[in-house]
């Protein structure tokens, strides 16, 4: 039986250049939703790119990775392992 993964992401706006951070399990479907308006957090943010993932086997593991990024230390962790990729 594979493996179920739950994915943590990271999308940035085309429009505004801010970055978006949410959990999914169907991590395609989810960027497609968030493209065509259906989130209403970032509706009027479109385009959104996705810029980072972390893939979990654990839904437990995976959540509590979101909800650190959401912080100010994670948020700064974030940028910084993104540094060479939002300067160019």
């Amino acid at each position: 039986m594979p493996i179920k993964f739950h994915y943590v992401y990271v999308l940035r706006s085309l429009k505004d250049g801010l970055f978006y951070i949410g959990y999914s399990e169907d991590l395609r479907q989810r960027v497609k939703d968030h493209n065509s308006g259906k989130n209403l957090s970032t509706k009027n943010r479109r385009p959104l790119e996705l810029v980072f993932y972390e893939a979990f086997p654990n839904k437990f593991d995976a959540l509590k990775r979101e909800r650190y990024f959401k912080t100010t230390k994670g948020k700064t962790v974030l940028r910084q392992m993104l540094k060479n990729f939002l300067i160019q």
